[in-house]
């Protein structure tokens, strides 16, 4: 095997993070917390199921009231918007101001509906919702840590279930998902593709 020489590389710095130097694809949806006498919302493209079993994570950083909050409540949902709600997703990360809590500020404006197992929101008109009780939080990333949940309760949209019968490209392309371009744009996903596992794959 021969070693990677080719001209059209270029070999980016790692004493420095490489992630804004390149795109990446990655699934955008919005953690929601209680927060004091109000909730959080927060958008996070750090964010995936842990394994194939009732897991998902996301990255935070202690410094931000979603690590807190979660800490705190041993709990959080997971909304995972449409294409049509970029616009909403993106007022969930408006920074807060000192005098006001977040939810006073931008929670409170903003179409959300209450989560059936916890104390928690949830944004309206989302496609999947996740409600989480805490797993562990994973602390030495840097600035940064692994939030993990475990799945008590999930809700899909019908028009997004899979079912057997269902063309899936033609329900993707009624149905688009969106995914967040690293860093700072975003896609609407409606043309897909068989994918070609090998004869006798299994997962």
């Amino acid at each position: 095997m021969d070693i990677l020489q080719d001209k059209k590389y270029v070999s980016l710095d790692t004493d420095i993070p490489i992630w804004d130097r390149i795109f990446t694809v990655a699934p955008l949806v919005v953690v929601g917390t209680k927060e004091q006498e109000g909730y959080d919302l927060a958008p996070k493209h750090m964010a995936t199921p842990l394994g194939f079993d009732n897991y998902f994570g996301f990255v935070c950083t202690p410094r931000h009231g979603t690590y807190q909050n979660v800490k705190l409540t041993k709990e959080f949902t997971v909304s995972f918007p449409t294409p049509d709600q970029v616009t909403t997703t993106s007022l969930s990360a408006t920074p807060r101001r000192m005098e006001l809590t977040k939810s006073q500020q931008i929670i409170e404006s903003l179409p959300i509906v209450k989560a059936t197992s916890m104390d928690a929101p949830l944004v309206q008109d989302a496609y999947l919702y996740l409600e989480c009780e805490l797993f562990k939080i994973i602390d030495g990333f840097g600035e940064n840590s692994i939030i993990t949940g475990k799945i008590k309760s999930a809700y899909v949209h019908k028009d997004y279930i899979r079912i057997s019968e269902k063309d899936e490209q033609e329900q993707l392309k009624n149905n688009p998902l969106l995914a967040y371009i690293a860093h700072g744009r975003f896609a609407k996903i409606g043309e897909t593709y068989n994918f070609p596992f090998p004869k006798d794959f299994k997962r």
